[in-house]
């Protein structure tokens, strides 16, 4: 017969305690980093720590102070985006970085459906996360009334038009895209069209405002393509619609790298050379850029520095600071390249 080993019990304050000869609250105000304790308890305290293996019940301790020292990732984007849409991973990096520094976890939560929607209200009414930050949220979001009822610290990267009091890091997507769009058209473009994605969102409907005030009176409502999200697929559809509707055109404004991509395979699908027939340039700067053949020009957003500011915006509600309300813009830069 096997005699499997028992798990081993685990170090208690107890026997730090007695292997340190000190009390229970002697252990306790040197683990919690308090004053009052004499560097020779101290030192003696560490060595027990040490010899006995105890480690901190965070739990406990979280329990006590109604902290649970995790900040929650709300992606409002379908499953599969999450993983190819480099941006989010980048902005999750970035929230990471900042939150580990402060000794916090983060808690990825990816909202697809209202069943989503649902569950994720629910986990953060129970408490679960100190805080939230949020990517892509759109208008009349329950989740965005959920964090206002339960008054949580959040942050939201991008900023929609119903967020009233909760503050928000961002980039001015409408000048940066005026700004990409002008220098496409300097190249000497004639017919400009844009793949319009994500309407539903500032990010979106911004890039497409900034369009059309580069075009001003040479705007065509025909010559954009709308499409639901930054998908390589949605690129593709929505060169098609663009060739189909007007076989002339000759540059493309891409609301993003991925879909900027997915329209070079349209393009090369149809026969026409970039930057020869049609130049095009994207938005992101993301790792697409570089993957495109000819490489992308396209605008740089710091989707990085994104994600680590909305996190310590987070942490600086958590320490008691006020929140910064009027929302937080960083720099963009245009990156030109050989595709236009």
């Amino acid at each position: 017969m096997v005699t499997i080993p028992g798990r081993r019990k685990r170090a208690t304050i107890h026997d730090v305690a007695a292997e340190a000869g000190v009390s229970r609250g002697t252990v306790s105000r040197v683990v919690n980093n308090e004053p009052y304790v004499s560097a020779e308890a101290r030192v003696a305290i560490e060595a027990a720590i040490e010899k006995v293996g105890y480690v901190p019940n965070t739990a406990a301790r979280n329990l006590v102070m109604q902290r649970s020292q995790a900040v929650g990732l709300i992606v409002h984007e379908p499953h599969s985006l999450f993983l190819e849409d480099p941006n989010i991973g980048e902005i999750l990096l970035g929230a990471n970085s900042a939150l580990s520094q402060a000794d916090y976890q983060m808690v990825s939560l990816v909202i697809e459906s209202e069943r989503d929607t649902e569950r994720v209200a629910r986990y953060l009414s129970g408490g679960f996360v100190d805080g939230v930050v949020v990517v892509s949220a759109r208008e009349q979001d329950p989740i965005t009334r959920v964090i206002e009822r339960l008054d949580l610290p959040a942050a939201f990267v991008g900023h929609p038009q119903d967020l009233r009091d909760l503050p928000y890091v961002g980039i001015n997507n409408r000048a940066a895209a005026r700004a990409i769009t002008e220098r496409l058209i300097g190249t000497g473009r004639r017919r400009i069209g844009m793949i319009a994605a994500a309407l539903d969102r500032d990010s979106g409907s911004d890039r497409l405002a900034g369009f059309s005030d580069a075009l001003g009176d040479r705007f065509d409502s025909s010559l954009v393509a709308p499409v639901p999200l930054y998908t390589y697929a949605d690129g593709r559809d929505g060169m098609r619609a663009l060739l189909a509707r007007d076989p002339l055109i000759d540059g493309v404004f891409a609301a993003s790298d991925v879909i900027a991509a997915g329209a070079l395979s349209a393009l090369r699908e149809a026969g026409r050379s970039v930057p020869g027939d049609v130049g095009i340039v994207g938005f992101d700067d993301s790792a697409w850029a570089l993957r495109c053949q000819p490489p992308l020009s396209t605008v740089r957003q710091p989707a990085n520095g994104l994600g680590q500011r909305a996190a310590e915006s987070v942490l600086s509600q958590l320490r008691g600071e006020p929140a910064e309300l009027g929302g937080i813009l960083l720099d963009t830069e245009i990156v030109w390249r050989n595709s236009a």
